[in-house]
């Protein structure tokens, strides 16, 4: 799920024409190595925190189905997380690094959600919606100095975004369709089987049964 959230950063940064001509896009930790190795202007997104949001817990098990309505399988709810980014941006002059960060900006900030079009593999196939926020305050717990710290780095100026995306459950398949009949056992040596009449006639669900035979009157002798 974590890769697909990040192709749909990816997709929606391309819609609005981000990275430019010239302009690379990473997700690997912006660590004063990396930054050292840079040799072409970069947009950061890094992926600094993921964790789970109990209170979207769901139970029970959801029928799954295919393209003709039968159903295949059982699915267990999916578990939300929270995963944030910190979206920077790397150049060699402030001034060019504010300007490219300000189209960043733009780009993100009128959205609420991540739209179908940039959801792919379980998150498209899931079909529920992919919350997004961009520009608010870090994950709870973190702050912009201990995230630079942790990194090794100065601080430099960052977008915030987070996305609250689903897990998809487990799968149970469901058994192949019923083709026969029960069958009636009596003994171990004698079963008899009850079998669909496909060229029966209509609502008929079993070949018709034999008829019962009627008991024989036990002969009496002559009255004495």
């Amino acid at each position: 799920m974590i890769h697909e959230v990040d192709e749909a950063l990816r997709l929606l940064l391309a819609e609005h024409d981000l990275p430019g001509a010239g302009v690379e896009l990473g997700f690997e930790a912006p660590t004063t190595d990396w930054a050292a190795k840079r040799n072409a202007p970069t947009i950061s997104v890094f992926l600094y925190d993921i964790r789970e949001d109990p209170g979207l817990r769901q139970g029970g098990r959801f029928e799954q189905r295919d393209d003709t309505g039968a159903v295949t399988g059982w699915r267990s709810p999916p578990h939300w997380f929270h995963l944030a980014y910190l979206v920077t941006v790397w150049t060699n002059r402030p001034q060019d690094e504010h300007r490219l960060l300000s189209e960043v900006l733009r780009c993100v900030v009128h959205h609420d959600a991540l739209a179908e079009q940039w959801l792919t593999g379980t998150l498209a196939e899931l079909g529920l919606t992919v919350a997004f926020e961009a520009g608010g305050s870090m994950a709870e717990g973190r702050s912009a100095a201990d995230v630079w710290s942790a990194l090794g780095g100065q601080l430099k100026p960052s977008i915030n975004l987070q996305v609250t995306a689903p897990l998809s459950g487990d799968l149970t398949p469901a058994g192949p369709p019923v083709t026969e009949g029960v069958v009636l056992r009596a003994t171990e040596d004698a079963a008899r089987r009850l079998r669909y009449d496909e060229s029966g006639a209509e609502g008929e669900a079993f070949a018709p049964a034999r008829p019962r035979p009627e008991p024989k009157r036990r002969r009496r002798g002559p009255v004495s």
